[in-house]
Parts: structure tokens; C-alpha cells; sequence
């Protein structure tokens, strides 16, 4: 076999890959495995969106090669949508493209704009993606610390003025994977008046904009005046509509990003299933998505109330997110977060992700998704309650 290109080399093993691994091999010694690990819906997809499907998936239009941009109903849907969510208007031609899901889109923005010696400003920790793929275009990640002390906000304020001169990414993610945090209307104005200054283009992923808690709305960074000069917002429709595995999402914003990526992915891939496309529409417009979010975040609380309350009985120090499904846990003294996600694992046949995996200031923490009917969460918490003692 040839050698592999030098760029693998820097390309750590992708992280639910190497959970699924450890899982299958405790399963095969006849565990019966809880996995709190990915992120990956348990609910099903709304009847109304795969009554759609069944419907597109009979039209033999669609079974030809879809249009690149994707369909212009489904660019259609996705800006009236942000402009129902958001108040914010977008031309479906020039400033929406379809995505096979959010993480290719992420993945190729940065194809998009990173050379060899480019810089990205990459949150840290954050969803592995926005590392990965700077490194295989062969450019620099600059990891900027999220911490506790800053509300897992970005201290943009820290960044050597070099750093940022030279950088032609900053990645935000709010609600965050795998924190859990929220961002502030204040904070996305400081952050647009970075990029702005900078001349960055700023990639918000937006994915988790439908999951909240308690009160709190998620906003876009269109809500900030001038974002759309600098500013591509992506927009997934996995979680809000358990959609995971049918990968479809839209990116909205500025004109020449979006024109930018559509050159990447047109000499890519040939775009998403149009059937899919049309189901997508249904779960945008339908009168009953916004009834079925509510009531689907309404299980996701009950979840996380169940789960902060076993954790804290436990002595861990568990706090409530007010978006999207995940726990920030810190794990207990004496442990790393690989060290402890290994000893839930072994010896109680709970699967949780390590804190490290998502970068050097996720050591420390361990996350938990909220993908588990209430009594199998339980019975997950009395398993840690055995096998942790804190």
C-alpha cells in the first residue's frame, strides 16, 4: 500500500468512534451498557415529517441527481423560517444553501477559507469538527479556553492581537456542545465587533437553538446590526426534530461565504436526497413543529431535573444547562475525566463522554447526554451511586 498523506497523521481518532469501540467491548463481555455518551435522539421523528417523506419518496422527480444548492423550496423554507424564528430576512438564491447535515457544511467552510498556515480560532473544548478540519487543510487551530469562570463564554479580549490579525475563522457554538452554556445578546455584539476589526468571518453553529430551558430563548447572531457582513449561521434539523440520521441542515448569511462553500460542495458531493429535502420543508412549516418542540423540550427538562438531582445526591456537582441536551459534569478528586469516564464504564456499564476528548479545557469534566427514557436515566444514576464515592 502507498504511504497515507502526511495530513492523517494529525488527525486524532475521531472521538465517538473510540467510544463505540470501548463500548462494544464491555457488551461482549455480556454488560448490559447505558450509554449517556452521543448525543443522539432516542425521541422519533415527528409523524408529520415522515408522513411528508413518504409522500416525496414516490415522486420519481426526485430520484435524479437534486439541485447542488439544494432545492430552492427548501432554501425557501429555511429563510422563511429564520425569519418567523428570528425576524431576519435572507434571499434564498445568493444567501441560504442546503447541507447533508450541519457537520459537513462546518467541515467544509474550512476548506473554504484555511490554507496551509491559516489560522482558525477554535473554542476549547468544542464538537471535534472545527479542529479536525482546520488541521487537514493544514492550518492552525488557535484554541481560546472556555472556563466556568467565564460562563464557558470566550474571552475574545485574550487573543494576542497577532493571533487575531493573522486569523481567518473564529467558531461559536451556542447553545454549547458540550458544555451546555448560553450566550448572551452582549456577548455575540463583542463578537461581531472582533470579526468586524479583525476581518474574520465568524461561523455561529447553531444547532442547538431550539433546546431551552427556563425561560431562555436562544438569539442568532443576526440579532446583532452588521453581522451579516461578517457573520454564516448553521442550522441543523437533527436535534430539534430528531432527524440525526437523515442528515439535512441549512447555512444562512453572508452572500460570499455562502457563494465560497457552494464552490467546495459543488465539487464535492451532489447534494442531499431531495425527498429528504421535502420532508425537511414539512418539519420547517408545519403548524404542529412548534407544539412538537415544546413538548419534546418538556421531556428533556424532566430529564435533566432527574439527572442533576441523582448527581448531586451522589456528591458531584452537577449543574442545570439551559440548552441543548447535555451535563457538564466535573468529575470527583483524584480523577481525570478519561480516568473517570473508564471507571463508569468497567464498573458501573455507564457510558459518558471524557471532557478531555473535546480538548485540553475539557479535562476535568465529564459530559452526559439526556438521550435516555426517565427510567433507564435512573437506573443509569443508581449504577454511579454503587461504583462513586465522593
Amino acid at each position: 500500500m502507498p504511504k497515507r498523506a502526511e495530513r492523517i497523521a494529525t488527525v486524532p481518532p475521531y472521538l465517538f468512534a473510540e467510544i463505540d469501540k470501548k463500548k462494544r467491548e464491555v457488551i461482549a463481555r455480556g454488560v448490559d451498557v447505558i450509554s449517556l455518551g452521543i448525543g443522539d435522539p432516542d425521541l422519533p421523528t415527528p409523524q408529520f415529517v415522515i408522513d411528508a417523506m413518504h409522500r416525496a419518496i414516490e415522486k420519481p422527480a426526485h430520484h435524479q441527481y437534486p439541485d447542488y444548492d439544494g432545492s430552492f423550496a427548501f432554501r425557501q423554507a429555511a429563510c422563511d423560517f429564520y425569519q418567523r424564528r428570528f425576524g431576519h430576512s435572507f434571499d434564498p438564491k445568493t444567501e441560504a444553501l442546503a447541507l447533508i447535515g450541519s457537520k459537513e457544511g462546518l467541515a467544509h467552510i474550512i476548506w473554504a477559507y484555511i490554507d496551509a498556515g491559516d489560522i482558525a480560532l477554535v473554542p476549547d473544548p468544542a464538537y471535534p469538527v472545527y479542529k479536525t478540519h482546520t488541521l487537514l487543510a493544514g492550518g492552525t487551530p488557535y484554541m481560546v479556553p472556555l472556563t466556568a469562570e467565564n460562563s464557558f463564554l470566550p474571552d475574545l479580549k485574550a487573543i494576542p492581537e497577532d493571533v487575531a490579525r493573522k486569523a481567518k475563522l473564529l467558531f461559536l457554538n451556542y447553545p454549547n456542545n458540550p458544555t451546555g452554556a448560553v450566550a448572551t445578546l452582549e456577548f455575540y455584539q463583542e463578537a461581531v465587533a472582533f470579526c468586524r476589526k479583525y476581518d474574520i468571518l465568524l461561523v455561529s453553529d447553531n444547532a442547538y437553538s431550539e433546546m431551552t430551558y427556563d425561560g431562555y430563548v436562544a438569539p442568532s447572531i443576526f440579532d446583532v446590526d452588521g453581522a451579516k457582513e461578517v457573520a454564516v449561521e448553521f442550522w441543523s434539523l437533527s436535534k430539534p426534530f430528531n432527524m440525526t440520521g437523515w442528515r439535512i441542515a441549512f447555512v444562512v448569511g453572508n452572500a460570499d461565504a455562502i457563494g465560497a462553500l457552494g464552490i467546495i460542495k459543488t465539487n464535492t458531493d451532489s447534494g442531499q436526497f431531495t425527498a429528504v429535502q421535502e420532508a425537511a420543508i414539512a418539519a420547517l412549516t408545519d403548524p404542529a413543529a412548534d407544539s412538537f418542540i415544546a413538548e419534546m423540550n418538556a421531556t428533556y427538562l424532566r430529564r435533566r431535573d432527574l439527572a442533576v438531582a441523582g448527581l448531586r445526591a451522589i456528591g458531584l456537582k452537577a449543574e442545570p444547562m439551559k440548552g441543548s441536551f447535555y451535563l457538564w459534569v466535573p468529575v470527583p478528586a483524584g480523577h481525570t475525566s478519561a480516568s473517570f469516564a473508564t471507571l463508569l464504564l468497567e464498573e458501573a456499564g455507564v457510558v459518558v463522554t471524557p471532557g478531555g476528548a473535546y480538548g485540553p479545557h475539557g479535562e476535568g469534566y465529564v459530559r452526559i447526554a439526556l438521550c435516555l427514557k426517565e427510567e433507564r436515566l435512573q437506573e443509569a444514576l443508581e449504577r454511579i451511586k454503587q461504583h462513586v464515592k465522593v
